[in-house]
């Protein structure tokens, strides 16, 4: 918007006084619409059941209806303004629109009075309530037309003394208008075009609509590209990143619909947003387009300043949904490393549970069975290494367990320094859980043997088993740990204890189980801390 050198706040003054039209027209479109709505509801009334006698009447309403609203729809144009400067003063011009406005609305009233006095005639009472209603509304526009004469009061570029006089009413007007004008004012053309940048595709079948197209939004700093057809446009669609496509209706061979709604059905090309322009504005095609994704629609010939700021609010839209998308990926992937890392402490039925809601989480399972392993002398031995290679040496060992245990499925439970508990059959139920955590077992004893081959310093691993009855649960509220309790967990922990090196040691419960699957050695003269005398088994191998 250029500015007068002599009366800075020129654009402005004009814009008040544009935006003060169009509140007129706003005041009058909306009983104006009301009379045209009851008007056509009644005439339909008596196409339907009559009387036809009153179809005369309400035909010249509805003619009278129509001349306010084009009267009303003027006020809205520019050219409308520039008239009424035209005509003389504003007071005058204000005069002969009141005069305009009023004779149709004389009309109005006055058939549709003579209507009201013919209903019980004709037995049409059941009209009199829409009747009515238009009637009040002609009332309301003509007391709003009275007002009128205060327009004058605060038009910008209206210095009469009346203007200049106290006007409560005038001066919350022009508060209004100006307040409007400095929120509306256009940003700088080329600051505007500079932030909005972006590379466009057009897609028209005619040359000249795609080189002034070209041009103009080059000269907005848009990078462009131009085709001629949809089939060409696809086809450069899935080759380059487009970051907004104009979108020609009307073309041969494949129409501007059957584009975007093959743009629109495509994964990799659905985000990005098209604009179509045609010179048919009819709404059902405007419909069509948008139900169908388009991000806009623009009818020819264009209008630069729109033209401009739908492509501006496009592009502005896509680097919204840009941002947003890249802060749900960033979310997603730090949910991804939440559930990663929580997958490390609890089973993921149990985060499910949690994820559900459930606060309190405890179950028995009356078959399962637990596995406790611990090395051989690692006291003894940690004071010979650093800590470093200690670490190092316990990661290499446990990270093998790990995917065992996960090859396998069954749960690992916790560490407790060099102490590793498993159990299977928990928290999912499963038929072969003693042979599940008896393969572990070996698996965790080749491990060691395998590791100790290369290790400076050998460890040395107990493993016992032990199957029967627990109870499994989530206990804390900082820090959450999933744990297994019960007379099993005791008896797997003792027999782990008394077990010779590098050996697995079950007991006679998990023995039985696996007698059709593993060859066992029985102990004789065992002693188990609480339970005295007890019978256990050494796992020797799987059967042949």
């Amino acid at each position: 918007m250029t500015s007068d050198p002599e009366n800075p706040r020129g654009p402005d003054r004009l814009f008040e006084r544009r935006a003060q039209l169009s509140n007129l027209r706003q005041e009058l479109v909306a009983p104006v619409s009301a009379i045209i709505g009851y008007g056509e509801m009644l005439r339909e009334d008596v196409v339907e059941s009559g009387p036809g006698a009153l179809l005369p009447d309400l035909d010249r309403i509805l003619k009278a209806a129509g001349d306010l609203h084009q009267i009303a729809d003027q006020l809205y144009h520019q050219e409308a303004d520039g008239a009424m400067r035209e005509r003389g003063d504003d007071a005058h011009a204000i005069k002969l629109l009141r005069h305009d406005l009023r004779t149709p609305i004389n009309a109005i009233k006055g058939y549709g009075e003579m209507l009201l006095e013919d209903l019980t005639a004709f037995d049409a009472e059941r009209l009199r309530a829409d009747l009515t209603a238009m009637l009040q509304n002609a009332d309301q526009l003509l007391r709003r037309i009275e007002t009128f004469a205060g327009f004058r009061d605060h038009v910008p570029d209206a210095p009469t003394k009346e203007a200049a006089a106290p006007n409560a009413s005038g001066d919350a007007a022009r508060a209004m208008f100006a307040n409007l004008a400095t929120s509306l004012r256009p940003d700088d053309v080329a600051g505007a075009s500079a932030a909005a940048a972006g590379v466009i595709l057009i897609v028209d079948d005619l040359e000249s609509n795609r080189s002034v197209l070209s041009r103009r939004l080059s000269r907005d700093g848009h990078a462009v590209t131009s085709v001629e057809s949809g089939q060409k446009a696809l086809e450069l669609l899935r080759r380059k990143e487009f970051d907004l496509v104009l979108l020609d209706l009307m073309m041969p061979e494949m129409n501007g619909y059957e584009v975007l709604s093959r743009l629109k059905s495509d994964p990799a090309l659905r985000r990005i947003p098209v604009i179509m322009i045609s010179a048919l504005d009819e709404i059902d095609s405007v419909v069509r387009c948008i139900e169908a994704g388009a991000e806009d629609y623009l009818s020819k010939p264009f209008d630069p300043t729109l033209l401009r700021a739908r492509i501006n609010a496009s592009l502005e839209k896509k680097q919204w949904r840009l941002r947003e998308r890249s802060y749900l990926d960033r979310i997603e992937a730090e949910k991804e490393k939440f559930e990663r890392l929580l997958l490390s402490v609890l089973p993921q039925k149990i985060i499910t549970r949690l994820n559900d809601g459930e606060t309190l989480i405890a179950d028995r399972f009356d078959e399962a069975s637990v596995l406790f392993s611990d090395l051989v002398g690692f006291t003894e031995i940690s004071t010979k290494l650093s800590p470093a290679d200690l670490v190092t040496s316990l990661n290499a060992l446990f990270s093998e367990f790990d995917a065992l245990a996960q090859e396998l499925g069954v749960e690992k439970v916790k560490m407790i320094g060099d102490a590793y508990m498993v159990v299977a059959g928990v928290p999912e139920p499963r038929a072969d859980h003693a042979e599940a955590i008896a393969r572990m077992g070996i698996g965790m004893v080749e491990i060691v043997e395998r590791v100790n081959r290369t290790a400076v310093t050998p460890f040395d691993i107990r493993v016992g088993i032990h199957s029967g009855p627990v109870v499994a649960g989530i206990i804390g509220t900082h820090r959450f740990l999933y744990d297994v309790w019960g007379d099993t967990v005791n008896v797997a922990s003792r027999l782990e204890a008394t077990c010779p090196p590098n050996r697995v040691q079950i007991s006679e419960e998990t023995a039985l189980l696996l007698s059709q699957v593993f060859e066992t050695e029985r102990r004789d003269d065992l002693m188990l801390k609480g339970k005295g005398a007890f019978a256990a088994r050494i796992l020797t191998a799987a059967q042949a």
